[in-house]
């Protein structure tokens, strides 16, 4: 799985599309992206687990599979029968947890629902670290992009929370992850970027007092 990135160009064309936005709306964008947005170190551990689990069925499922030699299921039977089951969830544990330490194979055996969960709640710590409260007005949306996961969430302010229904910004986060998946990141989050400022150009128009309060610049984790 390659790994997407940005260059300065990437960059700058991000910027410069929020101060575009910026300047329809008194709105604020913050972009921010990210690598990954969580390492899955645990679902590596639960497919062990489960690896584990799965040789003890089989084994009670199956107990001729067992070596017990000559003296069947007593005695020493029983004691060699149970070793090697204790040997076989051990060296299953072990190939399923050093195989998923390799990230991309973690990544993609990682289930979507778990990932969307943790992107989300990067994208809810970045927006409460870089635009809670930043904003005289609570006007500010964060774009957020997770690049290993293809995913990305929009987290608004409250006054834009409050006039903008949740579905207005499905054509943002369609453009964007259509273009991560592409491998085009940058080109993503200016398509985004620009459909940002359109709802928010409807919703929280341009004032004469406006101010731009927050960076335009992106931030990367």
């Amino acid at each position: 799985m390659a790994t997407l990135h940005l260059d300065k160009a990437g960059r700058d064309a991000v910027a410069a599309a929020v101060a575009r936005a910026e300047a329809m709306t008194d709105g604020e964008i913050v972009t921010v992206l990210a690598e990954r947005s969580d390492a899955y170190h645990d679902v590596a551990l639960h497919y062990a687990v489960a690896a584990m689990l799965l040789v003890t069925a089989v084994a009670a499922i199956h107990p001729a599979l067992l070596p017990t030699g000559d003296d069947g299921w007593g005695g020493a039977g029983m004691e060699r029968a149970l070793f090697a089951l204790l040997v076989a969830q051990t060296i299953a544990f072990l190939v399923v947890r050093f195989a998923l330490a390799w990230r991309p194979l973690r990544l993609v055996l990682t289930p979507r629902a778990t990932k969307a969960r943790r992107v989300r709640r990067q994208a809810v710590r970045a927006y409460r670290l870089g635009a809670d409260r930043r904003t005289a007005t609570r006007e500010a949306v964060l774009l957020y992009l997770s690049l290993d996961e293809h995913l990305a969430e929009i987290v608004a302010d409250e006054q834009v929370h409050r006039r903008v229904p949740p579905e207005a910004w499905g054509d943002a986060m369609a453009a964007l992850v259509d273009q991560v998946r592409a491998g085009h990141p940058a080109a993503g989050l200016v398509a985004a970027i620009e459909r940002i400022g359109t709802v928010l150009a409807d919703h929280v128009p341009k004032t004469e007092s406006d101010v731009n309060e927050l960076p335009d610049r992106l931030i990367e984790l």
